[in-house]
């Protein structure tokens, strides 16, 4: 699988990337490695000590700079396709003179939130105006998914969803959370991803903690466990997906409770379509928990945005009053605890559409019973 899209997909990107910064009133926005960079680029080159960044004029030539050692890192992205100008240094010389030349001292410049604080003070002090961050043009530019990160996210989504459909080959009673979790971290590479970024294995009590990974606990045969696993596909969007499993047939309380919950995603992914805000996804979900006397039990938002980040904007939070666009994709992932007893979640991936939304996830959203 290729490791990153066709050039001409970021020279649209590079193209809109300089329209934002200009329209956002900024001479340049500076780019440091990473989700943004990639973005942007195709490279999935990684640095800290060494100043790598992508600088985006509102007018003229975007340029890369980078250390001359780490020129290899960007051999397989489009930076060549994209005839930008690279500027390479070696150590002695002075990178951010090279990042900022023909910007001027008093360039209005943003920087992306990765950029760190040993490469933002020495931009900062070879300006008069203090850089601020660029999220007005990469937010923009992340949030709407083009045609090609859509295919990516619904590749990822059918991947993950095959690893959930072995979930009966690992989660047995006598295992450890960290024995399941081995089996599912070979699962996720034989379906297609290039490594797992994450995998929760919370059983009994621990699935009361929404970020529990997974421990030398003992699955119990009455236990209620949740698996919220993910990680990228080429070139790196990732999936998300939380199923919750239990043996044989579930207490009565539990069975009462997981309904409300299952009602409560699919009343969220119900009101997913263009023209609504972030929050009232959220609200969805979590006004049919409260009707239900759950409320206090879901202790977190509801979703959010994923691509080149597992966690990116937008997020369906209350407060969030975003209007949702065709393109965006996101988590619905309501969940409900219950502390040193149990808990449950269900998360599906959906990208909105012209008229709703589509789900990239399809497994079933039940209760999954497994033999014990």
């Amino acid at each position: 699988m290729a490791t990153r899209f066709d050039s001409d997909v970021y020279a649209r990107r590079l193209e809109r990337a300089a329209e934002l910064t200009h329209r956002a009133g900024f001479d340049a926005i500076v780019v440091g490695t990473g989700p943004d960079f990639r973005y942007l680029t195709g490279s999935a080159a990684e640095t800290f000590e060494r100043l790598t960044v992508l600088v985006i004029p509102a007018r003229g030539r975007a340029r890369v700079v980078t250390a001359r050692l780490e020129l290899a890192a960007l051999r397989d992205s489009a930076i060549g396709d994209l005839g930008l100008t690279v500027a390479d240094w070696v150590d002695g010389e002075d990178p951010y003179a090279l990042a900022l030349d023909g910007l001027g001292g008093d360039a209005r410049l943003a920087v992306s939130d990765t950029l760190p604080a040993l490469h933002l003070i020495p931009v900062a002090q070879r300006t008069t105006v203090a850089p601020v961050l660029a999220t007005p043009v990469l937010r923009e530019l992340r949030m709407i998914k083009d045609a090609a990160e859509l295919d990516a996210l619904r590749r990822a989504g059918a991947a993950i969803d095959r690893v959930h459909a072995r979930m009966g080959e690992f989660l047995k009673p006598g295992r450890t959370e960290a024995d399941v979790a081995a089996d599912i971290d070979a699962a996720i590479r034989a379906e297609g991803h290039t490594h797992a970024e994450f995998i929760i294995v919370g059983s009994g009590p621990h699935g009361a903690d929404p970020h529990h990974e997974q421990s030398e606990r003992v699955i119990g045969v009455d236990d209620v466990v949740v698996i919220d696993i993910g990680g990228p596909v080429e070139p790196g969007y990732n999936s998300d997906s939380t199923r919750t499993y239990c043996f044989g047939e579930p207490r009565a309380d539990v069975a009462e409770a997981y309904a409300v919950l299952e009602r409560a995603q699919a009343a969220a992914v119900a009101a997913v379509r263009p023209g609504v805000t972030a929050e009232s996804i959220d609200a969805a979900a979590r006004n049919v928990l409260a009707d239900a006397g759950l409320g206090e039990r879901f202790i977190h938002r509801t979703g959010h945005g994923i691509g080149l980040s597992v966690h990116e904007e937008p997020y369906i939070v209350a407060g969030n009053d975003d209007v949702l666009r065709e393109g965006m994709a996101f988590s619905v992932e309501p969940g409900i605890y219950f502390g040193g007893d149990w808990g449950a979640r269900i998360e599906d991936i959906v990208i909105v559409t012209a008229d709703g939304c589509e789900p990239v996830n399809s497994r079933p959203h039940g209760l999954v019973v497994l033999p014990g």
